[in-house]
């Protein structure tokens, strides 16, 4: 079989060959910078997205704000289980040294708050790993004193909660400038000298 010959015409320039490598260099570069600045922002997207799925659900009632919030931070229902709430309203004489008690429309009131935004039902990511590093049996009335809490501030020593600024683990907002906001993110943490 005879297969019949094309003439193509070569061009063995060198200039030529300079060109198509220039050309190959420079569509390697722009790839690579626009997958860079792709990828970066894709980061900076997903880290923003990660940062909202942590941070505890803004929920707000005027009760809790006010009675609870009168005193200390008004803590975030979803960091702790409904059953902490609900052992923490019903001792609300004996809180912490203190004597914080309400009528008991507006107990009734805090209480139902509370529990309907507790880690169990919140949904939030941050609240289901506390309430997972909670023992069933345990029915924590201290924030401070769940697994969670104490692995996320494990290299932060006894000292640092002891500054005046500071007072004691209990006043996150010393630290997290967002919490009352729900933002605890260690991304948004300035420790008070």
């Amino acid at each position: 079989m005879n297969i019949p010959k094309i003439n193509t015409p070569r061009i063995n320039s060198p200039r030529l060959f300079k060109f198509q490598i220039l050309i190959l260099l420079i569509t390697i570069t722009s790839t690579s910078a626009l997958l860079a600045s792709n990828s970066t922002d894709s980061d900076t997207q997903s880290k923003a997205a990660r940062s909202k799925i942590d941070n505890l659900t803004l929920v707000a009632n005027g009760a809790w704000k006010s009675e609870c919030g009168s005193c200390h931070l008004a803590f975030p229902p979803g960091l702790l289980p409904e059953r902490s709430w609900r052992k923490m309203m019903t001792s609300l004489d004996k809180h912490f040294g203190e004597n914080a008690r309400v009528d008991e429309k507006l107990a009734r009131e805090i209480t139902q708050f509370l529990v309907a935004n507790s880690a169990d039902l919140s949904g939030n990511r941050r609240s289901s790993k506390i309430l997972q590093s909670i023992p069933r049996e345990n029915t924590p009335l201290r924030i401070t004193e769940t697994n969670y809490f104490i692995r996320k501030h494990d290299e932060i020593s006894a000292s640092v909660f002891k500054r005046p600024k500071i007072g004691s683990a209990a006043n996150c907002s010393a630290c997290h400038k967002g919490a009352e906001q729900g933002d605890f993110s260690e991304h948004n943490v300035s420790i008070p000298r």
